[in-house]
């Protein structure tokens, strides 16, 4: 039976699974186990307490996700795209439709931030102005 609320104990479920599911990933769950090591519990439970915040404005988590992403030199653009294959295939197994979609829609704009802040600098951008 698929959850039809979002709690702490759904969403404990959802972060062990879907981590689950990265470790097993050959496109990505290389650089989660590279970068992780053997601090799993410890991501874990900052995960849970992420989304905790996130869908429940509970206010657990406390940092700075950009920056440590921004350290991350081995992500791709498309390994975003891949954590969100994840996650949806996650959320539609373990929640109801319309609860599946919020949690997807606050993970696509999560990714697309990272996305953004990762790939997309300002100093990529030539600025043309007109001269007269």
């Amino acid at each position: 039976m698929k959850y039809a609320v979002v709690d702490k104990p759904s969403i404990e479920d959802l972060v062990h699974t879907f981590y689950g599911h990265v470790r097993a990933d050959p496109y990505i769950g290389p650089i989660f186990d590279q970068v992780i090591g053997d601090r799993w519990d410890g991501h874990l439970q900052t995960m849970v307490n992420f989304w905790s915040s996130v869908m429940l404005t509970s206010g657990l988590y406390k940092g700075t996700p950009m920056a440590k992403h921004l350290a991350l030199t081995q992500v791709e653009p498309a390994h975003f795209d891949r954590w969100l294959d994840l996650f949806r295939q996650t959320t539609s197994e373990l929640f109801e439709a319309d609860i599946a979609h919020e949690f997807m829609v606050r993970a696509e704009r999560i990714a697309e931030s990272f996305k953004l802040g990762m790939f997309h600098h300002a100093d990529q951008f030539k600025i043309v102005t007109a001269t007269p």
